[in-house]
């Protein structure tokens, strides 16, 4: 029942670094900015084998964003690099003046999202970025699983026209997906079918996702695992669908509740068909230093935190039939 089995444990941004590499091998029009962070983004191998189309901006993401909306009108394709926050939060207003606003064709990178980031504390740790984005017009938000998918994910976003904010993180997690499997953007990925309760997940939390099933199947629970890669455009369809069968829902993610994941599924079923949810993120408050797998049994987004919001959420529905 269970396909997938860990493959070995990569970093999503090593993804985004070797596919960065093979698009400036494949299109002259690929250039890559990054703001002082260029080992940690992995885009070191691109700045090496490509010195003329890569820009080193220091420590300015704001003139990092402005420079590669420029460059689109110019006819190249410009991959900005740097943290998370410093992604989204720090140079928001560049963002949505002189990409969002302008749909212009620059695609947004970010390393070190979420409570994974570790040891550099709160003050890195970016919980609010895709709310940030995800609310802007012609925005579009796109958050892969693992390495493999990161890697196809990098290959989708560059042929894919139009502003897109594209998160990764730092961590070594399980790397799960087929490699070379095509990224669809706005598709969701059905990992395993269930018929009790569906779990929505993106991001790292889709292998605890994946082996919270693991548990619930052992208590006789048949738990629908999908994995929400693009957050927007959400993929309606195959949320309705999965509720329709399971009667249910459980969002899973590493960002705060307000904003996220979660937050979108719940307006869509709000509006289309009402069923008892419950959300697995952070609530409300900023992040810690710490290593990641203990920030995530802290905040409450590891694997048996998803089982016991399954439990929460299949009484609530037992409750309402």
């Amino acid at each position: 029942m269970h396909a997938f089995v860990n493959l070995g444990s990569k970093d999503t941004r090593s993804g985004f670094g070797e596919a960065l590499v093979e698009l400036g091998r494949r299109d002259h029009r690929i250039v890559a900015l990054c703001a002082d962070l260029t080992g940690s983004l992995k885009m070191d191998a691109f700045a090496a084998e490509f010195p003329e189309r890569f820009f080193e901006t220091g420590i300015a993401e704001a003139n990092m964003i402005g420079l590669a909306a420029g460059m689109t009108i110019g006819g190249m394709i410009p991959f900005t690099g740097t943290f998370a926050n410093f992604s989204t939060a720090r140079v928001y207003d560049q963002i949505r003046q002189s990409v969002a606003y302008s749909a212009k064709n620059v695609k947004i990178c970010a390393s070190h999202a979420g409570l994974t980031l570790g040891e550099d504390g709160a003050t890195h740790q970016s919980l609010e970025d895709i709310g940030m984005m995800k609310m802007l017009p012609n925005m579009t938000v796109v958050s892969p699983c693992d390495f493999n998918q990161t890697k196809s994910a990098t290959f989708a976003v560059a042929r894919y026209p139009g502003p897109v904010y594209l998160r990764f993180g730092r961590p070594r997690v399980p790397n799960f997906t087929p490699a070379g499997e095509e990224f669809i953007i706005g598709k969701a990925q059905i990992l395993q079918e269930g018929s009790d309760v569906s779990i929505f997940s993106t991001g790292h939390l889709v292998w605890k996702s994946l082996e919270a099933s693991v548990a619930l199947e052992k208590e006789g629970i048949r738990a629908e695992v999908i994995n929400i890669h693009t957050i927007k455009p959400l993929d309606s369809e195959a949320i309705l669908t999965s509720i329709r069968k399971t009667g249910c829902a459980v969002s899973a993610e590493e960002h705060l509740l307000n904003g996220g994941l979660g937050d979108s599924i719940a307006q869509l079923i709000v509006q289309i068909r009402p069923v008892p949810m419950e959300m697995v993120g952070v609530n409300d408050r900023f992040g810690e230093s710490g290593t990641p797998e203990q920030l995530l049994q802290k905040f409450g987004l590891d694997s048996p935190d998803i089982v016991a919001a399954v439990g929460r959420v299949l009484k609530r529905k037992n409750l309402k039939t």
